[in-house]
């Protein structure tokens, strides 16, 4: 499962191998040396299990982590907030991992695991600020402008006063910047900063915020001089 700093980054995966969907066993080729039965027997323990509901309202610790992300986006960013889950290498999970077996690991109720996730999307709401309110800030002085584009995107085009995230970067905000210190993360169009956001609030840094939109919703509503691309 990718932690929330390697996708902040986006650092590349080794290839991994492809395998099939269908974990069911081709049981055909044995068939001239069973019974009828044991041949039905067979084929039904090794059936393929039946698909997830996608009904947010039928989350249960049951569910594996990967269906949990399919079903509720917001929730990888939500839990390394409130509880820091997954958010880096010492407190990620795997794919496979249930629910159930994730809160246990981190000394949690499932139950209380699970209205959280569900509440996820209004927390979401919190984390973002517009471009408008956020140039706003920016001009008084009052924030820390953080970019967390690749170099290449951010010498097409960026805010000035904005500083472009690295490794080194935040380690200094995470190890030595007041906790109250107000920032807004941005990125192309809102989705890699809301992560970076969720990353520094999981540290502490609870007045972070993600610009929504990012720098092209900057150029369309603040500055139209701003390259787009």
């Amino acid at each position: 499962m990718s932690t929330l700093l390697s996708r902040i980054f986006g650092r590349k995966k080794p290839a991994s191998s492809q395998t099939s969907n269908d974990e069911s066993i081709n049981v055909s080729a044995l068939r001239p040396l069973m019974s009828p039965q044991e041949f039905s027997e067979l084929k039904a323990n090794h059936s393929p299990k039946p698909a997830l509901s996608l009904n947010p309202d039928d989350l249960s610790g049951a569910w594996p982590m990967e269906h949990v992300l399919r079903v509720f986006p917001t929730a990888q960013r939500a839990l390394f907030q409130k509880f820091h889950i997954g958010g880096c290498n010492s407190c990620g999970y795997m794919p496979q991992d249930s629910l159930d077996k994730v809160s246990t690991d981190h000394h949690l109720e499932t139950d209380k695991v699970v209205a959280f996730i569900k509440d996820s999307v209004n927390l979401e709401k919190d984390l973002e600020i517009g471009p408008r309110e956020a140039a706003e800030l920016l001009k008084q002085g009052t924030i820390k402008l953080i970019d967390v584009r690749t170099p290449e995107e951010y010498s097409i085009a960026h805010v000035d006063g904005s500083v472009l995230i690295d490794q080194s970067l935040v380690q200094e905000i995470v190890n030595t910047w007041p906790k109250e210190t107000q920032i807004v993360t941005m990125c192309h169009h809102g989705m890699r900063s809301l992560d970076a956001a969720a990353f520094l609030r999981g540290h502490g840094l609870m007045k972070t915020q993600s610009m929504r939109g990012g720098i092209d919703a900057w150029s369309t509503t603040v500055d139209p001089n701003t390259p787009r691309y």
